[in-house]
């Protein structure tokens, strides 16, 4: 679904971030992209979302180019990827109905076409009590379950997840997995970025490893 070929980074004149990197994201496949702290993961992620282009070598994207896109083509492609940000954001002016429906609302689609679909994904992800809520009054957790709910609501192909437990406690950690899980058996690959080995080591998954801008991958 994802595919990078001899991909480098760098930002500037520097020396590249990410270097030579070589592999695929398959259809239903889950992965942890792990590696420490300014190896670079958040890039990645940035480049596979397409909100980053490589400095060099290809990336293809379901069966496409990333190069050969025009601006026109780059949202219909990036609605096929979702992905929920390390800090959520969640707009606190609207409830948490509102900001899981709004990618829909800003495209234009009626509320009454979308408003079944949204209240049964944020009661599958466990906050149906807290539907009309600000987010300002959500637990880390809560808004960490309305962003996900948020990034799947137009229904992804893949999605991208940077350190989705970086501020929950472990049993809500435990819980996310759960959903992530639950959600590729449906069909959905999913890429979470992370540096919890305790999360990594409560199920066999694939592990693509970042370390000195070079990428180990570990089936």
């Amino acid at each position: 679904m994802i595919k990078f070929d001899n991909v480098g980074l760098r930002y500037d004149a520097g020396r590249e971030i990410l270097s030579d990197l070589s592999f695929e994201i398959r259809k239903q496949s889950f992965q942890f992209l792990t590696g420490p702290s300014g190896a670079g993961k958040s890039s990645l992620l940035r480049m596979l979302f397409l909100a980053l282009k490589p400095t060099r070598g290809t990336i293809s994207v379901l069966g496409r180019d990333v190069a050969s896109l025009s601006r026109r083509d780059l949202p219909s492609i990036r609605r096929r990827i979702g992905i929920v940000f390390q800090d959520f954001r969640l707009l606190d002016h609207l409830t948490t109905y509102e900001n899981v429906a709004l990618p829909l609302r800003v495209r234009g689609r009626s509320e009454a076409s979308y408003r079944q679909d949204v209240v049964d994904l944020i009661e599958w992800v466990g906050l149906g009590s807290r539907m009309h809520a600000s987010p300002v009054t959500l637990s880390g957790g809560e808004k960490q379950r309305a962003a996900i709910a948020r990034a799947l609501i137009d229904q992804p192909d893949i999605l991208l997840a940077d350190e989705p437990t970086g501020n929950v406690d472990p049993p809500m950690a435990r819980r996310l997995l759960r959903l992530f899980l639950e959600l590729n058996r449906t069909g959905t690959a999913v890429v979470i970025a992370t540096h919890d080995f305790t999360l990594m080591d409560q199920i066999a998954a694939r592990r693509l490893i970042l370390n000195e801008s070079r990428l180990e991958i570990h089936d």
